[in-house]
């Protein structure tokens, strides 16, 4: 049985699926358009192929075209930028995601500035980064977009919670921030040279932990009914030589004090999957100039 405090990011993220394979439907049939996305892998790191499995896989359960290059690690820099710029030129791809991490040998900076700024359904161009912080029209980082979707969910109005983000990274924790902060929050980012972090986190209404480190967060750090989001994803070995994925709060202990909480797996990583096909729904509409 489900503990009631627990946030189900696997439910809701195979509902917005659906919601968005619905739309997609009526997009082909009204207006003959499909959207596009196409998945570039660059070597084969284990854990990025089988993310590239399962973005190809739900893409294709949403009606969406597909398509996926994968490419060996000797693969040039020279070489990813030809294919991106053919992606951005092909009318049928409306979304292009270079998954990350890339070979040491090509930058990956230059890579993400070379995917159309209305394409990058990552959300990582410099443009949208500036969009998101300045409150416009911009694509948002997928796993923030999610992380927020499931806090309106569950909380309904923000306004006025004082959220607490673990993690300044460009790829969760400033942008969790700024959408926290469109949401009428008022944000503290906190990070390894925080004074006091476990006091600091005990301030939050709403805490979002995005460190990549396991367990780092105990229950004692939280604040009696708080809502955690943990996005932390990490391997640790088990006694039987085996590993498990725990988040970066420990969820034994936050889950007796936490008056909501996302688990891992089962609560951030579902959603952000189905928040890349939301953002590739969302470009193509506006590259159709329908939204």
């Amino acid at each position: 049985m489900t503990a009631p405090n627990l946030i189900d990011g696997k439910a809701f993220a195979e509902s917005l699926v659906h919601a968005i394979g619905e739309e997609v439907r009526e997009l082909r049939a009204v207006n003959r358009i499909q959207p596009g996305l196409a998945v570039l892998l660059v070597g084969a790191d284990p854990a990025s192929e089988v993310y590239v499995r399962n973005k190809v896989r739900q893409t294709e359960i949403a009606g969406m075209k597909s398509v996926e290059r994968r490419l060996p690690e000797t693969t040039t820099e020279k070489e990813l930028l030809l294919i991106i710029e053919g992606l951005n030129d092909d009318d049928s791809i409306h979304g292009i995601l270079v998954q990350l991490p890339l070979p040491r040998h090509i930058n990956a900076d230059r890579i993400l500035r070379t995917v159309l700024p209305e394409k990058d359904v990552d959300g990582f161009h410099p443009i949208n980064a500036g969009l998101l912080a300045t409150s416009g029209k911009g694509l948002v980082p997928c796993t923030p977009l999610g992380c927020s979707l499931l806090l309106k969910d569950r909380l309904g109005d923000l306004s006025g919670l004082h959220a607490v983000v673990v993690g300044r990274s460009n790829i969760v924790g400033k942008p969790m921030a700024h959408l926290l902060l469109r949401e009428n929050c008022t944000v503290t980012i906190a990070h390894s040279r925080t004074r006091d972090l476990p006091a600091m986190c005990r301030q939050a209404d709403i805490l979002v932990a995005a460190v990549g480190q396991p367990q780092m967060i105990k229950g004692d750090w939280i604040k009696p009914g708080a809502t955690v989001i943990d996005v932390g994803i990490n391997r640790i070995p088990k006694e039987d030589g085996k590993t498990r994925l725990v988040g970066d709060v420990d969820f034994a202990e936050a889950v007796k004090v936490a008056g909501a909480i996302t688990p891992v797996p089962g609560g951030v990583g579902p959603m952000t999957i189905a928040c890349l096909l939301r953002n590739t729904l969302t470009a193509c509409k506006r590259i159709n100039k329908l939204d």
